[in-house]
């Protein structure tokens, strides 16, 4: 057995063939009012 992997099928693969995609952040980050709420729910437990 080898230590190392086979590459050869990665030496050919062609990166032309790939579809572009674009991506979107959707993870959003609390509105100031929010931030204060939880503040005050946790306060308040």
């Amino acid at each position: 057995m080898c230590d190392k992997p086979d590459l050869s099928e990665v030496e050919k693969f062609d990166k032309k063939k790939l579809k572009k995609t674009s991506t979107e952040e959707k993870n959003t980050l609390p509105s100031k009012e929010t931030i204060e709420q939880e503040k005050e729910s946790v306060q308040s437990s």
